[in-house]
């Protein structure tokens, strides 16, 4: 029960980063280490996170607009 608990936990925050990546698309926005966060996923009941990662300072700029 607990696999299937994680393996779902890891497939929702799959698709959750894919959305993301689509919802930053079409705002012109692109994080390029978008991902889930190795670390998170390492543990035997993974719990993942969500990586958004390092972008430039111009992409940051960016995202605060369109999040205004």
């Amino acid at each position: 029960m607990e696999s299937q608990h994680s393996a779902y936990c890891v497939e929702a925050a799959e698709e959750t980063v894919k959305e993301l990546r689509e919802a930053l698309l079409m705002a012109g926005i692109i994080l390029p280490s978008l991902g889930l966060d190795p670390v998170s996923l390492a543990r035997e009941a993974p719990c993942p996170l969500v990586e958004l990662g390092r972008c430039s300072v111009e992409t940051a700029r960016r995202l605060a607009a369109v999040l205004r």
